[in-house]
This record gives structure tokens, sequence and C-alpha cells, in this order.
């Protein structure tokens, strides 16, 4: 199983639009077993599978409880090889305990966690918050790639020197294997701002960058709406012919 880390710590960039479609992709389009981690408090990636509860158990059991049994917390979506272990805002306080917990290691819970499905599943897709607390930190250190979503604005590249030095540390200490493999800019609208935005990362030697953008369209907001995945919303709109042609980069590499 192949673990993917989709994080920045900057928010409004599309990071859980980009990983929930990202999983979908792969799972009925490419025909992958996919985990899906929704490691957000939020819970959006559970919610745009109608799949956020505090009646379940979530993400914040696979913090706090030694010896943890995925199968009762991993649940199946509506579509086929892709399943989700969902989050809340129980994700808060299970960080705050894993703090205070030094009967055993905290940066590895996911790691561990994870082994003990990692035969079931080709790829495990991690929804990261824009922050570094201790369930981020089990996510870099479980993870063998990094993907950065880029929204290009003013604030585009506050944070990526300080997201590089954690994954450089995580690589140092904890995860030798861990692969930054690349940004790629979303939300991307034609105009000299995103041209030239999108011209400074390629040229740039400090951060691989992709090929493909995630153009801007009406149809990604709408398809939270509707809860459902961009190609299964709107296949044909710009947004979605630009997530399959990601997915498709991405395996390329």
């Amino acid at each position: 199983m192949k673990t993917i880390s989709i994080i920045n710590l900057k928010g409004g960039v599309a990071k859980t639009i980009s990983a929930t479609n990202i999983a979908h992709i792969l799972a009925v389009v490419h025909n992958k077993r996919v985990l899906l981690v929704d490691n957000d408090k939020q819970g959006n990636a559970s919610k745009m599978f109608g799949l956020h509860s505090y009646d379940k158990p979530s993400v914040a059991e696979v913090m706090t409880t030694r010896n943890v049994n995925l199968d009762e917390i991993i649940a199946h979506t509506q579509y086929a090889n892709l399943d989700l272990i969902p989050a809340n805002m129980t994700l808060l306080k299970a960080n705050l305990e894993v703090m205070f917990d030094t009967t055993r290691p905290q940066q590895t819970r996911f790691k561990t966690a994870l082994r003990s499905v990692e035969d079931e599943y080709d790829y495990c897709i991690i929804d990261n918050a824009p922050d570094i607390n201790i369930s981020t930190i089990n996510a870099l250190v479980a993870s063998d790639d990094i993907l950065i979503p880029i929204k290009i604005d003013k604030f585009a590249f506050d944070g990526l020197a300080e997201l590089k030095e954690q994954i450089e540390n995580t690589k140092e200490d904890l995860n030798p294997g861990l692969c930054l493999r690349g940004c790629f800019v979303t939300c991307y609208q034609r105009n000299e701002v995103n041209k030239q935005g999108e011209e400074w990362l390629k040229t740039q030697t400090e951060y691989p960058v992709f090929n493909t953008h995630i153009r801007r369209t009406e149809k990604v907001d709408e398809s939270t709406f509707a809860t459902t995945p961009i190609i299964e919303y709107s296949r044909r709109c710009g947004a979605a012919r630009d997530y399959l042609k990601f997915v498709e980069e991405y395996l390329s590499k």
C-alpha cells in the first residue's frame, strides 16, 4: 500500500477537494483499492461521502486506542474500492491526549495502525488539517509521498518553507523514505497573477511541481453541496478533466 499525504499549512487551497477526488479517481477510474483517511477535525472529507458522525468510532480512536482494530473504524463509501476512516471534532481532544501520553510512542500510531490493513489496499490518501499537530506528524511518519496543493494568491507560498522543514525533520528522524512528490496549482484562473505564480513555481528548484493544474470552476463548489465527487457531478467540466489528468501524471511518476 502506498500512502500519500495531502497537506498545506495554508487553508482554502482545495486540499480536501483534492484528497477526496484523487481518492475517488484512483478507485473508480483506475480500479485501485483506496483507503481515504480524514485527518482533519472539521471532517469535511467525511461529510463529502455522507459519513460524518459522532455515533461511530473515528480517526481519534486510531490516535488514542492501543492495538486499535481498524475494521471497526473503516467505513465503506457508496463507491466500489473506496473506504474511509472518518473524522470529527473529537480529534482535537485526541491530539491533546496523545501529547500527554508518554507510555508509548506518539508519532507512529498511524503507521502502526495502517500496517494492519496494508495488504487490503493499493493506496491510502490522508487528508490533513492545515496545521502541524501530532496527528499530522503521524500522517507524515506513515506516508510515502507528499502532495502540496497551492492556490495562487498573495499568501500562496506562505508556510511552504516551514512545511518543507517539517518534512525534512520527519524524513531525517522518523521516516527516511518520505518523498515530497510535488506541488500542484489548484483554483487556477487564466489571469496574470496565476500565470506568474505558476511560472515562478515551475522555474524555482526547491519544490518539485506537477505540470497539471486544476482549473477554478463553479462546478467544484456545486459538487461539495451535492456531496458528490467532481467526475460524478460534472465529468466534462475543466476541474474534472484536470483531476483525471493529474492522477494520470502522478501515476506516471
